[in-house]
């Protein structure tokens, strides 16, 4: 075999090799970000099941803030019907404010924060703001490395090849980057 085309069959197998290797690292990166936005809307998910017994406990105490009541149902709804990061961010800021006004009214209602399992769904509901907040940043870790991973040379090239497209981050409004307040 002539030796100019052995040294052109191991170009073209290290090639071969780094393109496979290359698509590999960009595959694990992708599934790194599907898996950080799993647990996202995992904690999102326990939060918004959390909310409809924060409302039926305050139902009991006051029936008539309907329009509270109302809004925070109104939320949940859109926020269990967001499906990328920039819909449950918006969700999230109109949840966010909802249950800003409800904590608003529960302090009109001093037996109510004395019951125990409003307590309880207080205390819960800020755990599951807590891991939000650890989750969302574990999201965007993923989303920086992925995307930082895909514009480089030469990784950029296969990237483009196999449509590996920048991802989104998780980011929330300014002024609802505060957790609302549960204590009572």
């Amino acid at each position: 075999m002539n030796r100019g085309i052995l040294i052109f069959v191991v170009i073209l197998v290290l090639i071969a090799g780094l393109f496979g290797i290359t698509y590999n690292r960009l595959a694990v990166a992708d599934e790194r970000v599907d898996s950080a936005w799993a647990q996202v809307e995992n904690v999102l998910k326990r939060r918004a099941d959390l909310i409809p017994n924060l409302v039926n406990t305050v139902k009991g105490y006051a029936s008539h803030e309907r329009e509270v009541l109302t809004d925070i149902t109104e939320a949940r709804t859109k926020f269990n019907a967001a499906n990328t990061p920039d819909e449950y961010a918006e969700a999230n800021t109109e949840l966010n404010r909802a249950l800003t006004s409800l904590y608003a009214v529960v302090e009109n209602y001093p037996d109510l924060k004395a019951n125990e399992n409003f307590s309880e769904l207080q205390y819960e509901l800020a755990g599951t703001e807590n891991r939000i907040a650890t989750e969302r940043m574990r999201y965007n870790e993923a989303v920086e490395s992925f995307n930082s991973t895909i514009r480089r040379f030469p990784t950029n090239i296969i990237a483009n090849m196999f449509n590996f497209e920048k991802r989104q981050y998780f980011e929330i409004d300014e002024e609802d980057a505060e957790v609302p307040e549960v204590n009572f």
